[in-house]
């Protein structure tokens, strides 16, 4: 499995052998030593830690400090999108850059010069000439591997016996006589499981062995095989506190539970969306989004995650979030595109195509749905999300005045392909109590304004001020 470098990576140290690598100070450490000591080394100096990671500041950040401290295999407990895959990723960068491996094409794995494993390296270093042995460099990069539960079989990670190797002469009992699998080739890197409770009970025995003597059993041939694995598993909660989906040895042998959450405040969640958004506005038809709408998406999710219709045991991933939100800013650039419109704004019209995004992302509770399809359902949550934002700016701005305009018999249409331009126009004649909606998102930009102008209405119609009628895509506001 070793790969052999034949392009050196301009960073890549310069020895090749295992004299100039005893000669050059190395020191074997194993990975939790070597994590704990990069880890130490970067947290005295104040350098950040966990880049892109918002809202665990004080509660999932910490309690991570403390297990890669103590040396712990871990298990991150919590529902999906909370960014449980994401960590154990980042966890590569306490990693040194580079380790030397003996760079020989039948060693099993990635060995450590200064103390092989398999019987063939300790063979090699204890009958070769240092300066005979060749050192390759394997980057972090490569260190972490990882596999989802779900069909995952013992010879996939733990490793199986060789039929070929039983019929070249060698013993079922010999180490030469495996396979291995994902694990074995991981040593002195980083594994990582997903969804540990849905992993076959016999895997998890095989992974119990390994927690608990850090060797390879297969078959019931135990093979002593050193490994050097830091092991890592996400599980929803829902699933992993169920009797009988984890064995209860492996458990016991798992350090540290890390357990995650979605974010507690809105704006955490909004950080996470911008964060992840990057430069999807740019562009030769660049969006521009109100930060009230950020708002609206992020709430949508909110409430969600509120919601009596929806199964709180599934969770409501961040992922929700960003799908809408994608689809906000393709549905805007769409407009952008057709009416030269640059930069293309976002607007409440926009939500009505939302459902492709949505829909599949929403488990319903059956018991408390009372037959409410899955559209209903977000029908009903984007409603809330706009009245619990609108009533933040009607407490802000006074914006409940412009309810009045509509006594009058003032009716608007509104529609996510009509030109910001027509807005202007339809509103030439309203009362001067309009201009309070532009006070939401200062600009005299007509798209911005256009945008402002469907939030209001919108507003004013989730709060039951206004009536609203609906007929092929366009959506009309009166009282």
């Amino acid at each position: 499995m070793n790969a052999v470098v034949t392009t050196p990576h301009p960073q890549m140290p310069p020895e090749r052998t295992l004299a100039e690598l005893t000669g050059s100070g190395w020191t074997s450490k194993t990975i939790k030593q070597e994590i704990r000591d990069n880890f130490t080394r970067m947290l005295s100096s104040g350098e950040e830690l966990y880049p892109g990671i918002v809202g665990y500041e004080d509660t999932v950040i910490p309690e991570i400090n403390l297990a890669l401290l103590a040396g712990h295999d871990m298990l991150f407990l919590g529902e999906k999108g909370q960014a449980k895959s994401r960590i154990m990723r980042m966890l590569t960068r306490f990693l040194d850059e580079w380790i030397p491996y003996i760079d020989h094409p039948e060693l099993p794995v990635h060995e450590d010069p200064s103390l092989p494993i398999s019987s063939l390296g300790k063979r090699l270093v204890a009958t070769h000439d240092p300066e005979d042995i060749k050192i390759g460099w394997w980057h972090r990069s490569q260190r972490y591997a990882e596999r989802l539960s779900p069909g995952t079989k013992f010879a996939d990670i733990i490793g199986e016996i060789d039929p070929a190797k039983l019929t070249g002469g060698v013993s079922m009992s010999a180490e030469e006589a495996l396979s291995f699998g994902l694990i074995p080739r991981m040593h002195r890197g980083i594994f990582a499981m997903n969804e540990l409770p849905e992993l076959d009970e016999l895997v998890q025995v095989g992974l119990f062995n390994i927690l608990e003597e850090r060797d390879v059993q297969i078959r019931g041939y135990p093979i002593q095989f050193e490994l050097d694995v830091f092991i890592l598993f996400s599980a929803n909660p829902a699933t992993y506190n169920r009797s009988g989906k984890v064995i209860p040895q492996l458990k016991d042998r798992i350090g540290s539970i890390i357990q995650t959450h979605y974010p507690s405040e809105r704006d955490q969640g909004i950080a996470i969306l911008q964060q992840e958004v990057g430069s999807d506005l740019e562009g030769d038809y660049p969006v521009s989004v109100p930060y009230f709408m950020y708002q609206i998406v992020e709430e949508i999710t909110v409430q969600a995650r509120k919601s009596k219709y929806i199964d709180h045991a599934s969770g409501v991933s961040a992922r929700f979030s960003l799908a809408n939100f994608r689809t906000l800013v393709a549905s805007a650039r769409q407009r952008g595109i057709i009416h030269g419109e640059k930069p293309a704004v976002p607007r409440i019209s926009d939500f009505g195509h939302l459902y492709s995004s949505s829909l599949g992302k929403l488990e319903l509770d059956l018991m408390g749905t009372h037959q409410m399809s899955e559209s209903q359902v977000l029908d009903a949550t984007v409603a809330e999300a706009i009245k619990v934002v609108f009533s933040e700016y009607v407490e802000e701005h006074g914006l409940g005045e412009i309810a009045e305009i509509f006594r009058g018999g003032v009716r608007v249409e509104v529609s996510d392909m009509l030109p910001s331009s027509d807005y202007a126009e339809r509103l030439a004649s309203v009362p001067p109590a309009w201009e309070k909606a532009f006070e939401v998102n200062a600009s005299e930009n007509e798209a911005i304004r256009a945008s402002c102008v469907e939030f209001v209405l919108a507003g004013l119609y989730a709060m039951e001020k206004i009536s609203r009628s609906s007929r092929h895509g366009k959506i009309q506001y009166e009282v």
